[in-house]
Parts: structure tokens; sequence; C-alpha cells
């Protein structure tokens, strides 16, 4: 019997989440969303293959911002951040989120650095959009 891949998408109220879904499908790979509230033992039933940490409308830093269970970073499979989703990693494994200096919104060219089989099948320069507003990850732990 064949294993099925899946992926978790764990949402924090980003507006792209849906289209995040999307593609993961399209890719022809099951996903479903959830709760940044959903706990470990959830995430351990619904056995995912990885795990994509949403974006949302809050910094890391506001009053409130959401979170999540940190035992789900134990789990023993990748997880991307996108956007706040990678704001809430940088700041769960030491790094520090700071402020931008200017709005990003718009076109903008991701060149890969370093090959990894997250950009497989993508050029080495490819036209991105992006739209962020608030702050920029700076690693300075170690991740």
């Amino acid at each position: 019997m064949q294993l099925k891949e899946k992926i978790l998408i764990i949402d924090f109220g980003s507006q792209f989440t849906q289209l995040i879904t999307r593609r993961v499908r399209e890719a022809n790979v099951y996903s479903e969303i959830h709760s940044h509230k959903i706990s470990v033992n959830e995430v351990l039933k619904f056995n995912p293959s990885g795990i994509i940490l949403s974006g949302g409308p809050m910094s890391v830093y506001d009053q409130d911002a959401p979170d999540f269970d940190a035992g789900i970073l134990k789990i023993k499979i990748p997880i991307l951040g996108i956007c706040y989703g990678l704001q809430i990693l940088t700041e769960k494994f030491g790094g520090k989120v700071e402020p931008a200096k200017d709005r990003e919104y718009g076109r903008a060219l991701l060149n890969v650095i370093k090959s990894s089989p997250l950009f497989n099948g993508i050029s080495q320069t490819s036209q991105v959009w992006m739209s962020h507003k608030r702050l920029h990850n700076k690693i300075t732990g170690r991740v």
C-alpha cells in the first residue's frame, strides 16, 4: 500500500492561505488547513509529511499575536514558514524579527543561492510576488 503525502497548513490569518493550499493540491499532494490553535496531538493524528505555517496580518511582537503549540517543532518533519510563519519560526529558534526600512509590495526577483529540494523545478532566478509592510527576519542565533 502506497502512503499518500499530506501537508498540514497551519493558518495564522493570511489572505493567501487558500492559494497556498490550492498550489499544494495542484502538485497532487493532499493538504488541509487548520487553525494555529491545533495541538501537537492533533498534528500527530493527521500524520503530515510536512507543515506550512501561513502568513498573517500581525507581527510576532504585537500584543495578542497568534502562537502555536511549540511541541510541533519537535516532530521530525519539514516545516516551511511563510511571512508570519517565518517570523514565528525565527523567534522560536532564537532569531530576531526587525523593522523593515521600506514597504515591499509587488514583483521581485527570487535568487536561489543554495540548492535545495524545495527549489526543484524553479529557475535560479524567478519573478515572484511579495507583500510585506512590517518586519523582516534576521537570523541571529543558531537555526
